[in-house]
């Protein structure tokens, strides 16, 4: 799928398929040309992918060809165990857990996940979870606790399930617990923004030791949509409800709302999964390495001071 503003980019990338192909068939020398058409192209990727607005980065987080949460469970772990169920209520198919083993390591991990057709995008509730889905990762988020392992979660959702049924069950309450549980938990929490990080929905398997968020994703209290509806009663305003909530990586960072970005290959994540998947599994056992080696009542400590001190103004 090509976004808008990838369109001058694929046009010169099929010039550049017709002249391979025409060098095939016809025999002829087109060897510079070629090589001064890749150059072009590498530009004009690096200009382009450089200067995007925030209403693009939002598209590029939404990409259906991104890698999602089991994606990179998959390519970063040699066993990977799922576990299923809050013990209350069932088996939310949008939040994701398990254990697994990073080069020896075991780690439990958490996330929401989407799906790739229409089928799969019902079966996952298009990445909304509902409250038994948060149940379900505090609990699996004790039991790591309970063995002593780390937990990384990747978040990816486009909120937590709005519906009628996820209130009478109690969504708020249950996103308010994970929130208070995770600020004590013993074990190292490491949070990762994969995709979308939309409202309460993230922020229930956000609160961590270390946030990181991958280059191309957003992390706001609403989406740009949403917020255009709201201010403008139409979702026609939507880039410019993006550029007011200051919602990407750069911002968050900027912000001192996250600690870090994972740079993305050029053109996103999706245009090379396996080199994603590389970069974050390394990004996670250096950062394991660095909460490993302090007390768990100094992280703690620093988990709370962190979070404590967001949005704090002094006079």
């Amino acid at each position: 799928m090509l976004l808008d503003f990838e369109q001058p980019i694929a046009a010169l990338e099929g010039k550049l398929r017709e002249m391979q192909q025409l060098a095939l068939d016809s025999q002829v020398d087109v060897s510079e040309a070629v090589t001064a058409l890749e150059a072009k192209i590498k530009a004009l990727k690096k200009e382009t992918y450089a200067n995007l607005t925030r209403w693009q980065r939002v598209q590029l987080s939404r990409h259906p060809d991104r890698p999602y949460t089991l994606d990179y469970i998959a390519g970063m772990s040699e066993k990977f165990i799922e576990l299923h169920g809050d013990r209350t209520v069932g088996d939310d198919k949008a939040m994701v857990g398990g254990f697994g083993e990073i080069d020896g390591r075991s780690v439990m991990f958490i996330g929401q996940q989407k799906g790739r057709n229409t089928k799969q995008r019902q079966f996952r509730n298009f990445g909304m979870p509902n409250p038994e889905g948060y149940r379900k990762a505090l609990r699996l988020m004790k039991l790591a606790e309970k063995f002593n392992r780390p937990i990384v979660t990747l978040i990816d959702t486009p909120g937590a399930f709005p519906g009628l049924e996820a209130e009478e069950r109690g969504q708020g309450e249950a996103i308010a617990r994970n929130l208070k549980e995770m600020f004590l938990l013993k074990v190292p929490v490491i949070c990762i923004i994969i995709g979308e990080g939309a409202s309460g929905g993230a922020l229930g398997i956000a609160i961590g030791d270390r946030v990181l968020m991958l280059e191309n994703t957003w992390y706001s209290v609403i989406s740009p949509e949403s917020c255009s509806s709201i201010l403008w009663r139409s979702w026609d305003y939507k880039e410019q409800a993006a550029e007011a909530l200051k919602l990407t990586a750069t911002d968050m960072l900027g912000n001192k709302l996250v600690d870090g970005i994972v740079k993305e290959p050029l053109g996103g994540a999706h245009t090379d999964a396996a080199t994603m998947i590389k970069t974050l599994k390394k990004t996670i056992l250096k950062t394991l390495d660095e909460l490993e080696a302090l007390p768990a009542e100094e992280r703690i400590s620093q988990r709370i001071d962190k979070f404590s001190n967001m949005g704090v103004v002094l006079e």
